[in-house]
């Protein structure tokens, strides 16, 4: 017995010397931690994780080999000869955390090699490099896919640019920060420019040096992401570094002479203990106002504002709407014509022609004696005045080797001042050009009120020069993110909570209420007793967004992800000051109706489920399921499926998805009802009315409420690496978009001319997106790399009937055309010791449109035109480097010309007086002349000089 025991005493102590304890941590190539590779001992089902800091401790047998695997990264095996052991993960091009793509997938993060869907990642580097103050506008300049500008009118649209992946439009863009959904804006577009009726998430509002890198998904994720994400996903990553802080000083000035920027930026981080990082930044920026006005046509204001026809029955009839005695209520346009042959001759007749005929002389030159003045009719029009703060933090602290509290938080602050269409002296006028007291009865004739002298003058009738309406737009944008991560026994758990919200006020100056309503007394309660400033109110819009992510790496094959997301949505719309909304209301912005005003919220539930398997180290497939559950609409259920071949020794990729999809109409869109003052051809500023599909109005109407859109998006791409130095890339995307939501055109109902919200037809856009690089190439001392990066439209039409007779040839062009068919982007970056070079060419491609007003044989088009521009890098020292950019080097504007769309449009292109007449309906008489009054392609600013410093700390 005693034996035995010695012998079993024996057997336990070998084994435990048999065994031994490895441990180590496991790192990319840039020094970053990767967390969640699976350390298995071969042969085994012995099987650890790496946790948050990329540590890991495994007991294996003595002569053990351990097998290291993480998606996107080859696998590797390393003998157990020692106690401690780092692994270092690396692909042959190079690969490290800033290749590792997070966005597109629901399971463990892939190398930007090896996704099956087509990404875009632009560097903080490549960022900065544009020159541009804003992201909206680097992003315009650097992913060819990605459109926007500033639209022609600068009232509430002025806070935030249209912007669009694929000419989807900005609503089916979601905008992600640090993988986590930012808040929409609270404005929704109503001008008649692209990206009517919709509203998108604030780009300008995150500071370019906050940003680490950009990843773009140009595919549909709505079954990973929920609602928005049809056309693609914008996820900004921030900052993690803790070292080489910076500050920036930005300056700059167009070649014009004026929009001068002003703004200084700080960033900076550091370690919390020895657990933690907080990287934070502060960005203040000025720009002031660019002015690009058109040359003002004077007979087409005269003939839009003061002319009266002197030959038109109308222009002689009285008040109560008789003419020469005989009263035309109820008459056709035959009969009056008759009654006014009858009329001809009579003294009644004689004196008004003659009030008509001279009347129009004296308007006439009241007209051109103003444009000799002001040659552009007093308009501004172009980029508006711009103050804004923003900030960023990011950053988190490790509670344990396994879990960790991460957080980041941002607040922008904007205040924009723009200005309405000037009003002239003739359009608002203090003196009928038609007075004559000794005609009765004939408000032609009537004697204009005179108090415009007094609010827009010294008091003295040569003093008044009309008035210049300003719009002035506060706009505040927050969202912070509280999370907490655990990773036990290889799960990876992610809870988080989101807050965010976006509000704006606005504020009209220097108008008027010209309402003529008169209290109980009779006295006037506007016009000379009208305020000159009001309060019209504004729009707020916030989102609190809960997320469980769960994911793990089963095997070296396997690797599965699900979560869920709860999500509630308030959209607010304040009224404004009585006076603003009034009648008429403020002149050239009327504000929110009580009626019109209030607070809504709803709610929804999704849940997802995501399997990646790689069959080999070739095929890899992915596979997303969501369900989502709305408070106010019903649910949907969407899918994804996507898959990756590499062959010919990785050389080659074969690529695609197909994927179902939905974007549930936004609180907006649904909720969203009041007056605007829009341009209409020929008739100047008129108010027309916007009614939403719940309330009274739409049920007479029998407008039905609002649906989610769904979709189904195809994707097939190859990508190639044939030599070392040299890849691309070429993707072709197919989405059919079912009801689709529209914001109509104005229909004459028995509430007036209104508009309204409609699921309306389906629409299909297809095209191609192609990326080329190569370098860097190292010669000796230098370096040089080029990247050729485009988009091609193949098709964005609509393919169904529409739902009402609502859809005109207008909308059609802003949805569908007003865009680049074609985008391309060629750059070229040269190093030589301490210059960094940089060209970059843009080509935008045609844009058509049908503007409001043209006649329907004719189309406008832009015409392609390719901007270019210069940066130069100098790093003076180790720490300070000064930048150069010219954007737009060769001062390339816009341009656009009439085309014909048959012979009718051809024959009006041969007669120069309906040349002018065409050309006056869609400029404002020349206001807009060289955008027209609906958008245009890129920036009509021309050349802008920008210098920056950036010092190193």
């Amino acid at each position: 017995m005693k034996k035995f025991a010695l012998l079993l005493f024996t057997l336990n102590v070998t084994f435990l010397f048999a065994q031994k304890e490895i441990s180590g941590f496991v790192i990319d190539n840039a020094g970053m931690p990767l967390s969640g590779v699976n350390i298995i001992e071969k042969g085994t089902n012995n099987n650890v994780s790496s946790d948050i800091n990329g540590a890991y401790l495994i007991t294996v047998k003595e002569g053990a080999t351990l097998v290291f695997s993480y998606f996107g990264f080859s696998k590797q095996e390393y003998e157990t000869t020692e106690s401690t052991l780092n692994v270092v993960f690396s692909e042959g091009d190079g690969q490290s955390a800033s290749n590792v793509i997070i966005t597109g997938t629901r399971t463990a993060p892939r190398s930007n090699t090896t996704t099956a869907l087509p990404i875009d990642v632009l560097s903080s580097s490549e960022i900065t490099s544009t020159g541009q103050i804003t992201f909206d506008k680097v992003l315009q300049y650097k992913i060819p896919s990605f459109n926007t500008v500033q639209t022609p009118v600068n009232d509430a649209t002025s806070l935030l640019d249209p912007y669009e992946i694929r000419n989807m439009g900005p609503s089916r863009t979601l905008l992600l920060v640090n993988g986590k959904r930012k808040n929409l804006s609270a404005l929704l577009y109503v001008q008649t420019s692209p990206g009517q009726g919709e509203t998108g998430a604030d780009l300008s509002a995150i500071p370019i040096d906050a940003i680490e890198r950009v990843e773009i998904l140009r595919d549909g994720a709505s079954p990973q992401y929920g609602s928005d994400a049809i056309a693609g996903v914008i996820n900004v990553i921030l900052k993690k570094t803790t070292d080489n802080g910076s500050a920036t000083v930005r300056t700059g000035i167009t070649a014009e002479g004026d929009g001068e920027i002003l703004g200084v930026s700080l960033n900076n981080g550091s370690t919390v203990g020895e657990k933690g990082f907080v990287n934070y930044t502060l960005d203040f920026s000025k720009v002031n106002l660019a002015n690009r006005p058109g040359k003002v046509d004077a007979e087409g204001d005269f003939n839009d504002f003061v002319k009266i026809n002197p030959t038109a029955y109308r222009s002689y009839v009285n008040t109560d709407n008789t003419l020469g005695g005989t009263d035309i209520t109820g008459m056709n346009d035959n009969q009056i014509n008759t009654v006014f042959e009858d009329y001809k001759g009579t003294p009644d007749y004689n004196t008004k022609f003659s009030t008509i005929n001279q009347g129009n002389i004296t308007g006439r030159k009241a007209v051109d004696d103003f444009l000799r003045e002001k040659p552009d009719g007093g308009n501004i029009n172009g980029s508006p005045e711009t103050a804004a703060i923003k900030f960023e933090i990011n950053g988190n602290f490790n509670l344990s080797n396994e879990t960790q509290l991460y957080y980041n938080a941002a607040y922008a602050y904007k205040k924009v001042n723009s200005f309405a269409n000037y009003r002239t002296p003739y359009w608002r006028s203090i003196k009928n050009p038609f007075e004559n007291s000794s005609i009765p009865n004939w408000s032609i004739s009537s004697v204009y009120p005179t108090y415009l002298k007094d609010f827009f003058g010294d008091g003295t009738v040569g003093s008044y020069k009309g008035y210049h309406p300003t719009f002035t737009g506060d706009l505040n944008d927050y969202n912070a993110t509280l999370g907490y991560v655990s990773i036990r026994n290889g799960w990876n758990v992610d809870s988080s909570i989101t807050f965010g919200g976006n509000s704006q006020i606005y504020t009209v100056e220097n108008s008027q209420n010209r309402s003529a309503t008169k209290d109980s007394g009779g006295t006037n309660i506007y016009r000379e007793n009208s305020p000159i400033s009001f309060k019209p109110g504004g729009a707020s819009f916030k989102h609190i967004v809960g997320n469980l992510d769960i994911s793990k790496i089963l095997s070296d094959k396997i690797s599965v992800g699900f979560g869920s997301e709860v999500r509630t949505e308030t959209f607010i719309i304040t009224e404004g000051d009585k006076a603003s909304w009034d009648e008429e209301g403020a002149d050239s912005f009327s504000g929110n109706r009580p009626e019109n005003s209030g607070k809504w919220n709803r709610y929804n539930l999704g849940g997802y489920f995501d399997l990646a398997y790689d069959f080999n180290k070739d095929l890899f497939v992915n596979g997303t399921i969501r369900y989502e559950n709305y408070s106010d609409f019903g649910s949907a259920t969407v899918w994804k499926l996507s898959s990756r071949y590499k062959f010919n020794k990785d050389k080659i990729t074969l690529r695609g998805s197909v994927s179902t999809g939905f974007r549930a109409p936004t609180l907006h869109q649904i909720f969203s009802q009041k007056s605007q003052n829009s341009f209409v051809a020929g008739q100047g500023i008129q108010i027309n009315g916007l009614i939403n599909n719940i309330s009274a109005q739409a049920r007479l109407l029998g407008i039905p409420k609002l649906d989610a859109e769904k979709s189904i998006n195809i994707s097939v791409g190859v990508g190639a690496k044939p030599l070392k130095n040299i890849n691309f890339t070429i993707d072709y995307y197919n989405i059919k978009v079912k009801d689709r939501i529209i914001l109509g055109d104005n229909v004459a109902t028995q509430f007036g001319s209104v508009a309204w919200f409609e699921n309306s037809f389906n629409s299909r856009t297809s095209g191609v997106d192609a990326v080329m690089n190569y370098g860097p190439i190292k010669l000796g001392i230098t370096e040089i790399g080029f990247n050729l990066s485009g988009n091609v439209t193949l098709e964005n039409k609509r393919i169904s009937p529409v739902a009402s007779t609502n859809f005109g040839a207008t909308l059609n062009a802003l949805m569908f055309t007003s865009r680049p068919k074609t985008k391309w982007i060629l750059g070229a970056n040269y190093k030589i010791k301490k210059y960094d070079l940089s060209l970059n060419n843009t080509y935008f491609g045609k844009t058509t449109f049908k503007q409001e007003g043209l006649d329907s044989n004719l189309r406008t088009e832009f015409t392609p035109k390719l901007v270019t521009d210069l940066g130069i890098n100098y790093a003076a020292t180790d720490k300070l480097t000064v930048a150069i950019n010219i954007n737009n080097l060769f001062n390339v504007l816009p341009q656009w010309k009439f085309k014909a769309e048959n012979a009718a449009g051809t024959t009006i292109l041969n007669d120069s007086a309906q040349v002018k007449s065409q050309f006056n309906l869609i400029t404002f008489n020349g206001r807009y002349s060289q955008m027209t009054y609906e958008g245009y392609h890129f920036s009509q600013l021309g050349t802008l000089f920008n210098l920056s410093l950036n010092y190193k700390f």
